[in-house]
């Protein structure tokens, strides 16, 4: 009877704790492809994390970014009465990567997020949201303006598994 008792507690407690952590890690399809990290902090704030494979007029690259994002600003929620939950948000925060093969070019810049996502009742949350990346490129020839961030981790789909 005791070994029943504590195999219950413990199926409850690995339950609780699965339920209770505030994560989830996916994927974002847009202007490329992003493997896509996130990480809540406390009840209305999380971090996002991306490492991705944009498509630019350059070729392909490789590009990170993390974000601080505000769920719900300002207190503004979508009013929603079934099951799961709707979100949305906004950020900031930094981003830096490398394209092209022909006239390789790295750049850094300040990364901005807004969006929204749906958390079903079970595992899953979907999201949209724009991820530009503003700020300089550097190569061999110069440096200049990274327009190609303003779309390469641009509008995104996201599929993400919470955890």
């Amino acid at each position: 009877m005791k070994k029943l008792g504590l195999i219950v507690f413990l199926m409850a407690a690995f339950a609780a704790i699965a339920v209770a952590q505030p994560r989830a890690i996916g994927a974002r399809l847009g202007g490329g492809l992003d493997v896509s990290y996130q990480h809540s902090v406390g009840e209305s704030n999380m971090v996002n994390i991306d490492l991705g494979l944009p498509i630019t007029v350059n070729g392909l690259g490789i590009e990170a970014a993390a974000t601080y994002d505000w769920i719900n600003p300002g207190g503004h929620e979508i009013p929603w009465n079934e099951q799961g939950s709707w979100n949305w948000y906004a950020g900031v925060g930094a981003g830096v990567g490398f394209y092209g093969f022909n006239y390789p070019s790295a750049f850094v810049g300040a990364a901005g997020r807004i969006g929204i996502e749906y958390n079903f009742w079970f595992p899953l949350q979907l999201s949209l949201d724009y991820r530009p990346v503003i700020g300089a490129w550097f190569n061999g020839y110069g440096a200049g303006f990274n327009y190609d961030g303003l779309y390469a981790g641009g509008i995104a789909l996201g599929v993400r598994y919470l955890f």
